[in-house]
């Protein structure tokens, strides 16, 4: 059965729409990753409701709002114990997070190490490179199978 073309006009323009929303939600999660952020919040912020933007955003982006949003606050708590002038608890609160421990999960399920781990070695892994080329280097992958190997990690470290 065949749409009239006022039917699919409206779709492709709801479509796009969408896509703009989404991006609104991504920007903002972008900006306040540090602030108290749920799904249910950004749903009302995109005027969604959170399942539909949940089922959205995982089509457009390749995850849900909350791993993005933990990816990035990961992401900036790499940077922050990378400069060793905070202990791994400031940093947790610094990005957003309110609990230490799922903090230090997810960081580890981000990473492949504990905070307190990764922040030892960061200085000396680090030492030398640009900010900028080390935080691109550094970018925590959430999907295990793109993560390098034990033995492509250890050729990264300085001999």
């Amino acid at each position: 059965m065949c749409r009239p073309g006022w039917a699919r006009a409206r779709t492709a323009a709801q479509h796009l729409e969408d896509l703009a929303r989404l991006r609104r939600v991504r920007d903002r999660i972008d900006r306040e990753y540090a602030q108290p952020l749920d799904v249910e919040a950004l749903a009302r912020g995109a005027f969604m409701s959170a399942g539909h933007l949940s089922r959205q955003f995982r089509s457009a982006y390749g995850e849900s709002p909350y791993s993005y949003l933990m990816t990035r606050r990961i992401e900036r708590a790499m940077a922050l114990l990378r400069r060793g002038d905070l202990s791994v608890t400031d940093v947790c609160f610094a990005v957003g997070c309110s609990s230490l421990g799922t903090f230090s999960t997810r960081f580890t399920e981000l990473v492949g190490m504990p905070p307190s781990s990764y922040q030892r070695q960061a200085a000396d892994a680090t030492a030398g490179i640009p900010s900028c080329v080390a935080k691109q280097v550094t970018r925590p992958v959430r999907h295990r199978e793109s993560q390098p190997t034990a033995a492509a990690a250890a050729e990264l470290q300085p001999a």
